[in-house]
């Protein structure tokens, strides 16, 4: 018979592996879906002379980029992150205490990074916490033997086996090569092997609070973040930035891996490399710039840093000497039609000069290497991205296929803190829950941005095919965007696509600038020096219109629904406003549409196209047809759905919902639960 604690220990793994399994760990790697970003770390790594492994993920929005994440590479220090959580594991399931005291012995100590060999006499007795820490924050090697001590030297690899990790491997003690448990493994890799995507997957795990338990989690990231190594990818990253890592270094093997907590959100990222040509130390170390360079380039990929002053826009000619986005839209777009050979950038050098004034040739334009409305004209739609963006035609022209509707039957599940069920015609609230209470609406704000344009709008048609041409405060909005830069100029009808599709941000500023100016000749405004700013002014506008619609709850600070302690309504509020708005034809047309494709224009001649994509996971549904989504810390996933049956139409308000996937579900379970009731009351 198996002792009890056997038993609890191999019934706690079994769940765990469990659980895992139907996470991110036991997933195929995936092929990088982040053009972009292998556009600008693929060069860098090709350029290195040494073997590279790189796994890279942001969280939010799963987006990743992975080189060579399957292959097996030694891990140097690094290994002692696995080796950390397998002591969490083992006090999880009660074989362990963190408080338990460990005693330092002068036999136990090993050269290399630390502070107990060269600090501490034997004798010294720490706690088992504190020896984990000591192993994170400085990777220290008599430290790591404690622990190793402590849960056994087999356990680390049979419990990352048992998790689908078998290449994550422990192999001896460190600087004891004649304990090792894998003799061919130790030969060929040292103290530990791994894989980028292994590491990727665990780190997710962690700063997600799946691996273990929440308090554990949270146990392990605080070591991280304690880490003191600044090197490799901690080099470039801002300092503000924290980052919770662990890195390894030997002369031929450099590695890190952790997780960098952005204002864009968490990014975990990995980067093994062995048999570098570079063995040198220091910080003009190939691996160290490689590993800089790649930290910086990922954080910037995902934190795109505000336009500097000195940065080209889209008012004036490029010319030599120029820097930017725009720069290197340009060299993808030689390089596409012109196939010029450029690195992509951002930087109008010599080189690109060079293939301006070549295509200005080709083309019988003046050569004079300055990028002018001609020469945009003639080089056609700019090339953004590394993926090419179809033309409006094409995007336009496609249709997509919808799945089938929602049985009606089955009890509603909700998550949500609120939501609301009205129906259309009659206005009546049928059900909610919650529904009067004041709440952050996110995103689905811009509900009342578009219903202001379009009563503007009804009174003077003409005003929808404006241009309007995005400012610098548009640009640099923060939160979702439609992506289109200062300088640049769509139609009006164009920009409430931008706003309600991919729910720009950008386009709900430059769409509140260009109203209210046409605002400025209200009698209201014209007495409020105070309005004197026409974004405040749409925005005094989007108040009144609350109020006129009875909207008693409910307050407007901006026009995108970014949190502000005030800006607040309720999802009664939210079903009435969507009603109003779904009195237009336009707006009908707007929230319904799943993918939008538009030409931009910017003010020195050239053209680009742009691809929207609705953010409302409903519509490839049949029977749903719009209406909004949101998500902001604050206000958590937020969505405002309409869906028609047998000819009655429902609106569903669901706010705070737990998660992005929740929402959809908390709304489908409300929609097919009111058809249900509905149809058993005829």
């Amino acid at each position: 018979m198996l002792p009890l604690r056997s038993l609890v220990f191999g019934v706690f793994l079994s769940l765990l592996c469990c659980c895992l399994s139907h996470s991110t760990l036991q997933a195929a790697e995936p092929a990088s879906d982040d053009p972009e970003l292998a556009e600008k770390l693929a060069p860098l790594i090709a350029a290195h002379d040494g073997q590279v492994a790189v796994a890279v993920k942001h969280l939010p929005s799963g987006k990743q980029f992975l080189h060579r994440a399957d292959a097996v590479m030694p891990t140097a220090s690094l290994i002692k992150l696995p080796v950390m959580i397998e002591a969490y594991r083992q006090v999880a399931a009660g074989q362990l205490n963190l408080e338990d005291l460990l005693t330092l012995e002068e036999a136990d100590k090993v050269p290399g990074s630390g502070i107990l060999t060269s600090h501490f006499s034997g004798g010294t007795r720490c706690s088992l916490r504190d020896a984990i820490r000591l192993m994170i924050v400085y990777s220290d090697n008599t430290a790591t033997n404690l622990v190793i001590d402590q849960i056994g030297l087999e356990q680390t690899a049979e419990t990352m086996t048992k998790l689908g990790y078998p290449e994550t491997q422990l192999h001896s003690k460190v600087y004891r090569g004649s304990s090792s448990i894998f003799p061919e493994r130790s030969q060929k890799y040292g103290l530990g092997s791994t894989r980028a995507g292994d590491m990727l997957q665990l780190l997710e795990s962690i700063e997600q609070k799946k691996l273990i338990s929440a308090d554990t989690c949270e146990a392990m990231l605080d070591h991280l973040l304690a880490c003191d190594d600044r090197s490799k990818l901690a080099r470039q990253l801002p300092s503000e930035v924290p980052f919770a890592h662990k890195t390894g270094a030997l002369s031929a093997v450099r590695t890190d891996a952790g997780i960098i907590f952005s204002p864009a959100g968490s990014i975990a990222i990995c980067v093994l490399t062995a048999q570098n040509a570079d063995q040198s130390w220091g910080d003009e170390n190939a691996v160290e710039l490689l590993c800089g360079r790649i930290g910086r380039v990922v954080f910037d990929h995902f934190n795109p840093p505000a336009a500097a002053d000195t940065q080209v826009d889209a008012t004036r000619p490029l010319t030599q000497g120029d820097l930017g986005p725009l720069v290197e839209a340009l060299q993808r777009t030689l390089n596409r039609q012109a196939d010029a050979g450029l690195a992509v950038d951002g930087d109008f050098g010599p080189a690109t000069l060079a293939a301006v004034k070549r295509f200005q040739e080709k083309q019988n334009l003046e050569i004079s290497g300055i990028v002018d409305i001609a020469t945009w004209q003639a080089l056609g739609p700019l090339v953004m991205t590394a993926e090419e963006v179809p033309s409006p035609a094409e995007v336009n022209a496609q249709v997509l296929s919808r799945q089938p509707a929602d049985a009606l039957t089955g009890p509603p599940i909700v998550g949500c803190q609120a939501w609301t069920i009205m129906d259309e015609q009659t206005r009546q609230v049928l059900w909610s829950q919650e529904a009067d209470r004041k709440l952050h609406p996110a995103s689905t704000t811009k509900i009342m941005t578009a219903v202001v344009i379009l009563q503007m709008c009804q009174e003077n048609p003409a005003w929808l095919d404006e241009r309007l041409t995005f400012s610098k405060r548009a640009d640099a909005t923060r939160g979702s965007t439609a992506g289109v830069r200062q300088g640049e100029s769509l139609s009006v009808r164009d920009c409430l696509y931008g706003l309600l599709l991919p729910s720009g941000n950008d386009a709900a500023v430059a769409l509140a600038e260009h109203f209210g100016e046409h605002l400025l000749a209200s009698s209201e405004d014209a007495a409020s020096p105070e309005l004197s700013d026409p974004f405040d002014r749409f925005i005094a506008e989007m108040n009144r219109t609350a109020s006129r619609l009875g909207l008693s709850k409910t307050t407007f600070r901006n026009p995108h629904g970014m949190t502000d302690s005030e800006h607040l309504t309720t999802a009664n509020a939210l079903a009435q406003l969507t009603r109003e708005a779904r009195q237009y034809p336009l707006f009908r047309q707007l929230v319904a549409t799943r993918q939008y494709g538009c030409q931009l224009l910017g003010a020195s001649g050239y053209t680009r196209n742009v691809v929207w994509e609705n953010t409302n996971d409903l519509l490839p549904i049949e029977d749903f047809s719009g209406v909004k989504t949101g998500t902001t810390s604050a206000a958590g996933a937020c969505l405002v759905a309409s869906g028609e049956s047998e000819q009655q139409t429902l609106i569903v308000v669901v706010l705070n919902a737990n998660s992005s996937r929740g929402r959809y579900v908390d709304a489908r379970n409300l929609f097919r639960w009111a058809y249900s009731e509905l149809l058993t009351t005829k």
